[in-house]
């Protein structure tokens, strides 16, 4: 069983940035490939960004690509999302996930999620 938790959401002006940890325990970190998804109000959540369990391979939505980074860190079992250029449209509560020893942008195979962070962008 793995657990996921995630941290550093909150309230950002437009244009600003923000770091997303997830910080996981419970299981072989680097057996796991990482997704963030996200979920606005109203909508259905939606596939961010992921990487592969090593690091070497990552993918993006495109309404994030160039503004957002996804890195890893398996020697302290943590997942991060770099956010830059924050607009309105990127206010929702933003999900860390882990499939084992596959790689999918679609949430459905997912193993373990985390119970989210909220970010706000205000206008």
């Amino acid at each position: 069983q793995v657990q996921l938790v995630e941290s550093g959401g909150g309230l950002v002006q437009s244009g600003g940035s923000l770091r997303l940890s997830c910080a996981a325990s419970g299981g072989t970190f680097s057996h796991y490939t990482m997704g963030w998804f996200r979920q606005a109000p109203g909508k259905e959540r939606e596939f961010v960004a992921i990487i592969s369990w090593s690091g070497s391979r990552t993918g993006y939505a495109d309404s994030v690509k160039g503004r957002f980074t996804i890195s890893r860190e398996n020697t302290k079992n943590a997942v991060y999302l770099q956010m830059n250029s924050l607009n309105a449209e990127d206010t929702a509560v933003y999900y860390c996930a882990a499939l084992k020893l596959r790689y999918s942008s679609s949430q459905t195979p997912y193993d373990y999620w985390g119970q989210g962070t909220q970010i706000t962008v205000s206008s």
